[in-house]
């Protein structure tokens, strides 16, 4: 690759249900987790949160930035759509990364999930049924 050729990472697009607010995210995730702790179950109305982590500036918003309802405080937060609900990403880790629910992708990424984590509180009607690692708490936490 020559100096004036730019690294092309794959982009792609998400969208809440209502498909009011659409992003697009490089495909080039960190870490992929299911996390079965209590506010990510609330937040999703489900088991778990499938998610993928990236550095936040390189997810941007392409419509619907104003249709935003944001959960938290500047730095740390959810990312609803204020029409649907559907949660969007979460801001985390200082407000550098972003956690995108996996389910809000358009476009299928490369990573794939790798453990579950918080399963020390994970929803009791609940079966873990693959063979991922699974972690009481983060994965530092064991």
């Amino acid at each position: 690759m020559t100096g004036s050729e730019k690294s092309s990472a794959r982009i792609l697009a998400g969208e809440c249900f209502c498909r009011a607010v659409r992003f697009e995210v490089a495909d080039e995730f960190s870490y992929a987790m299911n996390c079965h702790c209590s506010n990510c179950r609330r937040t999703t109305g489900s088991a778990f949160k499938p998610f993928a982590g990236i550095e936040q500036h390189k997810l941007r918003i392409v419509t619907g930035e104003g249709e935003r309802m944001i959960v938290g405080d500047d730095t740390t937060h959810d990312a609803h759509c204020a029409r649907c609900g559907s949660l969007l990403y979460s801001r985390v880790r200082e407000g550098k990364w972003v956690h995108v629910a996996l389910g809000t992708l358009v476009d299928a990424p490369a990573i794939r999930p790798s453990a579950h984590i918080f399963v020390g509180s994970k929803a009791p009607w609940h079966e873990i049924t693959d063979n991922l690692p699974q972690y009481r708490g983060h994965i530092a936490d064991g």
